[in-house]
C-alpha cells in the first residue's frame, strides 16, 4: 500500500468511457449522496413529513453544505486542485473541518431533540471522517466509494435488504474512479470495505 504516489497521467485518453465515467464520478459524490441520504433518512424518521424536512435541511447543512463551501472556496482562491480533493496531500484541512462541522451539527441536533436515526447518521458520518483523516495522511483511500457503500448499507437498515439489488452500482461507482485514475483498484475497494463495516457497526446499532 504505497503512499503518496498520485495516479493522474499527464493525458487520459478520451472517449464514451472517460465521459461516463467523469458523470458517474459528479452523481455519486459524497456531497451528493450524503445530503440525498440525510434528507431520505429525516423523511422517514419523522413524524410529519415537514418536521422529516427541517431536520434534514439542518443536518445537511453541517455535515454537506459547511463542508463542501470551503472546498468550493479552496478551488476558488487556488488551495485545491479541484472539489473531489484530488491530491491526497490537500485533504487533510477539508477533511477537519468537515469533522469539526459535523460534530457541531450533531450536538445541535441532540440538543434540539433530533430523531434517533438522523442523529445514528450524523455519528456514523463522524466515525466515517475521523478514519479518513487518519487514512489520508498516508494513503489515499476513495471516499467516493466508502459513502457509496455506506449509503447502500444504511439504506438497507432503514428500508429492507431487498435494495441489495442495487450493489452493482457499488462497481459502477469504483470503476469511474478508477477510470479517471483517481484510485487504485485496493483504494477503492478500501473505501467500500470501510464505509459498509461504519455503516453497519455505528448505524445499525444506534438507530
Amino acid at each position: 500500500m504505497g503512499g503518496g504516489a498520485e495516479l493522474r497521467p499527464v493525458t487520459t485518453r478520451p472517449g464514451p468511457g472517460l465521459r461516463i465515467a467523469r458523470l458517474v464520478t459528479e452523481v455519486t459524490a459524497p456531497a451528493v449522496l450524503v445530503s440525498l441520504l440525510i434528507l431520505t433518512v429525516s423523511w422517514h424518521s419523522a413524524r410529519r413529513p415537514g418536521q422529516g424536512l427541517v431536520w434534514g435541511l439542518l443536518a445537511t447543512l453541517f455535515v454537506t453544505g459547511i463542508p463542501f463551501a470551503y472546498i468550493v472556496g479552496g478551488v476558488r482562491r487556488g488551495r485545491l486542485t479541484d472539489h473531489h480533493v484530488g491530491r491526497r496531500e490537500q485533504r487533510r484541512a477539508p477533511l477537519l473541518v468537515g469533522l469539526g462541522s459535523v460534530a457541531a451539527g450533531l450536538a445541535l441536533l441532540a440538543v434540539f431533540g433530533a430523531p434517533r436515526p438522523v442523529l445514528a447518521l450524523a455519528v456514523a458520518g463522524l466515525v466515517g471522517l475521523v478514519v479518513a483523516v487518519s487514512v489520508s495522511h498516508w494513503w489515499k483511500m476513495s471516499i467516493h466509494s466508502a459513502v457509496a457503500a455506506g449509503t447502500l448499507v444504511i439504506l438497507m437498515l432503514t428500508f429492507g435488504t431487498w435494495l441489495l439489488v442495487t450493489a452493482p452500482l457499488l462497481a459502477v461507482v469504483g470503476w469511474s474512479r478508477v477510470r479517471l485514475r483517481d484510485h487504485t483498484v485496493a483504494q477503492v475497494l478500501a473505501g467500500g470495505a470501510l464505509g459498509a463495516l461504519v455503516a453497519a457497526v455505528v448505524f445499525g446499532p444506534l438507530r
